[in-house]
């Protein structure tokens, strides 16, 4: 079955080049009016245009396609509403959000200002809070919302120097995790999807030859799948160069011990116990995974 999105509204962030503007350009050809969301500024935040947007909307325009420009930061709150409200008022709904938008600010995490590590986490991760709280009461109360967070391997393996991002991007995994369920009853679904890509956030990071392999193009199936009428929810899917996989937050079975035992001397003793990775699991909810422990899992 081919997958569409005729007569659905989308809202992009950072879609003014790489893999929002990939997003942005599919998600039209199959039929979305797109908002073409990007600041437009470097790749570390500073300043601002809207070309980059405008050049992506006259893309779609150009092969038949309906779109809009805009420039809010994701950070800005008020900018952030005022851009949902003018989609509302175009187009009258808004079915798809895509928290694309980020910068870098790459250091160790020794020479790394505070102010390196805040405004990261703000355009990453609450700027994906301010444009998904923008949109989720009209999701709820359409009772339909499709979500896609932007985590990174970073977040969910770690990287040298990246501690800001891979901080960001792993705590959007936990808003992903707790949306899809506070959203499940609106037939509001929330994924996160992993890429790997040659955008200008990686240009410098890997050798050309790799990079080759890895254009958004590489990346966008899993993220359209994501935000289809279809989609799973509470799902992390890793993409790129041809590879799709699925990212699991997993659990041990672990022990359970007696209070008489409950010492760091038996842990110690038992760690490779606690560490053994058979027979693990995936607890639906942290609830879950707390009434587990509580009664013992073994």
């Amino acid at each position: 079955m081919t997958i569409r999105f005729d007569n659905r509204v989308a809202i992009v962030t950072g879609a003014g080049g790489g893999l929002g503007r990939a997003y942005a350009l599919a998600l039209a050809e199959r039929g979305a009016k797109v908002l073409v969301n990007d600041l437009g500024g470097a790749r570390d935040g500073s300043g601002s245009s809207l070309s980059a947007a405008q050049a992506v909307v006259d893309e779609i325009v150009a092969a038949g396609g309906e779109a809009m420009a805009n420039g809010a930061s994701v950070t800005d709150a008020v900018a952030v509403e005022k851009m949902v409200a003018f989609v509302k008022e175009r187009w009258g709904r808004i079915d798809v959000l895509i928290n694309n938008a980020g910068i870098l600010r790459d250091k160790t995490f020794a020479k790394m200002s505070l102010d390196d590590f805040r405004q990261v986490v703000d355009v990453h991760l609450m700027g994906s809070v301010t444009c998904t709280k923008a949109v989720w009461e009209t999701m709820r109360e359409q009772a339909f919302g499709r979500i896609l967070m932007t985590t990174s391997s970073s977040g969910l393996y770690g990287n040298f120097g990246q501690a800001n991002y891979g901080a960001a991007k792993l705590g959007l995994v936990g808003l992903m995790k707790t949306l899809s369920l506070e959203g499940a009853k609106y037939n509001v679904r929330c994924n996160t999807i992993a890429p790997v890509a040659a955008t200008r956030m990686t240009e410098d990071l890997m050798p050309p030859e790799m990079l080759a392999k890895m254009g958004a193009e590489t990346v966008m199936p899993a993220a359209l799948f994501l935000v289809s009428n279809d989609a799973p929810s509470n799902a992390i899917v890793n993409a790129g160069a041809g590879g799709f996989e699925r990212a699991y937050v997993t659990l041990t079975r672990g022990i359970h011990v007696d209070h008489a035992d409950m010492t760091p001397e038996n842990i110690a003793a038992r760690w490779d116990e606690i560490s053994d990775r058979n027979g693990e699991i995936v607890p639906d909810t942290g609830a879950a995974q707390g009434m587990m422990a509580l009664g013992g899992m073994r």
